[in-house]
């Protein structure tokens, strides 16, 4: 059979040409690798704006809870929109505790915020008296620029006048770093501020502390009315142990007519020891009004102190307190109670 078609010619001996190729040339490589970087570059813009979005709503969120903080220069903030919850302040910025927290303030940075508000007058202290403090007390002292800011928590308004006693005290409360008598000053110094349309102090204590247990509001009512029963003649307050405060008030409120007796004596006090000796007295019923009959006979004395080199010691019925320089913790506690074996051996040989 022929090998030839119809065409009259057989298979063609000769190689075909190479194909063409179709490799991409520089300016399309680059087209190419343009294109893709930019739809690579659209949606990684997409996602960064998704999650600006998505930040700016959770900052905004936490402005509303007041979750975020600012670096404020103290000479911004202002500390005259509320009395403070403590006595005496000054006795407060001189402290041991004081000088504990600027040290670590001074080592660590403040790590804990305080919390002001907006007013007509600038920024107002709501919530950290001692911190604030102690950094104005830092920039006295070094002169250094990084104790002349505070971070603060920052509100938008003032708020109820209500809410800013409690917020003021909170903190204080929860930690139990204020005595009865300072929680007392404040509810005393609440219901005279007039925001508070005449509500009384007893009834300030209700709503100040509510979170607290009914039997601590008690104690607290007890300190507002000794502390206004009393007023200056009470000079130091704030030493003042919680039972002997309340059972003077519970005294002074079964009888008023001891108040001046007990306002005349406190006067002669001049230190808390002192103080609390003659409230012991006054329960005691020493120091209570006597009759003005000249024939009723003195009443006997139920104490006696005397002085042995530089302590004081106090003698009364089932008690003897000594007053001395001696840090009796640093004594071992075997030779303590060998020396008190001892003085009781002496007592009962008499």
């Amino acid at each position: 059979m022929s090998g030839k078609n119809k065409f009259g010619f057989g298979p063609l001996d000769a190689p075909l040409p190479p194909t063409r190729k179709r490799d991409v040339g520089p300016m399309g490589v680059a087209v190419r690798e343009a294109a893709g970087s930019m739809t690579e570059s659209t949606e990684n813009l997409i996602e960064q704006r998704r999650q600006n979005a998505a930040d700016a709503k959770a900052f905004r969120k936490a402005q509303e809870e007041r979750r975020v903080l600012e670096s404020i220069p103290l000479d911004e903030i202002r500390t005259d929109g509320l009395p403070r919850d403590r006595i005496d302040l000054s006795q407060v910025a001189a402290s041991d505790e004081m000088e504990e927290l600027k040290a670590s303030i001074r080592e660590r940075g403040q790590k804990e915020p305080i919390e002001v508000y907006r007013s007509e007058t600038g920024y107002q202290l709501k919530k950290g008296w001692r911190r604030l403090n102690a950094l104005q007390q830092l920039r006295q002292e070094s002169g250094d620029s990084r104790f002349s800011t505070v971070v603060a928590r920052i509100a938008d308004g003032p708020g109820s006048r209500i809410d800013l006693y409690i917020d003021m005290v909170e903190e204080n409360v929860i930690r139990e770093d204020l005595s009865f008598a300072e929680m007392a000053q404040v509810a005393i110094s609440a219901a005279s501020d007039a925001a508070m349309e005449g509500q009384g102090a007893d009834d300030l204590v209700g709503r100040i502390y509510a979170s607290l247990h009914k039997m601590k509001r008690s104690y607290i009512r007890s300190f507002v009315f000794l502390m206004t029963a009393l007023g200056p003649a009470l000079k130091f307050p704030k030493s003042l142990s919680r039972n002997l405060g309340a059972d003077v008030a519970r005294k002074l409120q079964g009888d008023s007519g001891l108040i001046d007796s007990l306002r005349e004596q406190l006067t002669a006090a001049s230190n808390a020891d002192e103080q609390a000796e003659v409230l012991r007295r006054f329960l005691d019923g020493s120091a209570e009004r006597q009759p003005s009959d000249a024939r009723q006979p003195a009443a006997k004395s139920v104490k006696y102190e005397f002085h042995v080199g530089s302590a004081k010691v106090t003698a009364r019925k089932g008690e003897c307190r000594i007053l001395s320089e001696i840090d009796y913790l640093a004594v071992d506690r075997r030779r303590l109670q060998r020396a008190i074996e001892a003085f009781h051996a002496a007592l009962r040989d008499q």
